[in-house]
C-alpha cells in the first residue's frame, strides 16, 4: 500500500463499510430464510433429562456439566435464526477492529505532522 496515507485510510474506512454492507444483508438474508427450530417429538431431548445431567456429574463433576451445557449452547449458535445473530455480532466486531485500526492511524498521523498529539483535529 504505497501512497498517501491518507489515502490508506480512507480505504480501511470503505473496507469496514463493506464489511458491514455484506456481514449484515448476510444475517438479514440468513434471518429471513431460517426455518424455525426443530421440535424433538419425542418431547425433552436426552441431555435434557435429569437423569442424563446427575450421570453426567456423577462421572465428571460439575465442571463436565457445565462444559456440556456450554456445547450445547454454542452448538445451538450455529443453526436457524441464531445464526443470523452470530453473523451479525461477528461482522460489527470485525468492521469495529478495521475502524478503530483506520482512526489509529488518524492519531499517528496526527502525531507526525507536528501538533503534539492534539487529536481534536
Amino acid at each position: 500500500m504505497n501512497g498517501n496515507p491518507h489515502n490508506v485510510q480512507t480505504r480501511l474506512y470503505l473496507v469496514a463499510a463493506a464489511i458491514l454492507l455484506v456481514g449484515l444483508g448476510s444475517a438479514v438474508l440468513i434471518y429471513l430464510t431460517a426455518g424455525d427450530a426443530v421440535i424433538n417429538p419425542l418431547g425433552l431431548a436426552p441431555e435434557d433429562s435429569r437423569k442424563y445431567l446427575h450421570d453426567l456429574e456423577l462421572y465428571g463433576g460439575k465442571m463436565n456439566v457445565l462444559v456440556s451445557e456450554f456445547m450445547q449452547w454454542f452448538g445451538n449458535l450455529w443453526h436457524g435464526k441464531p445464526l443470523a445473530f452470530t453473523v451479525g455480532s461477528i461482522t460489527t466486531g470485525i468492521a469495529a477492529a478495521v475502524v478503530l485500526c483506520a482512526h489509529d492511524m488518524r492519531a499517528d498521523l496526527s502525531v507526525d505532522a507536528g501538533d503534539g498529539g492534539n487529536r481534536n483535529g
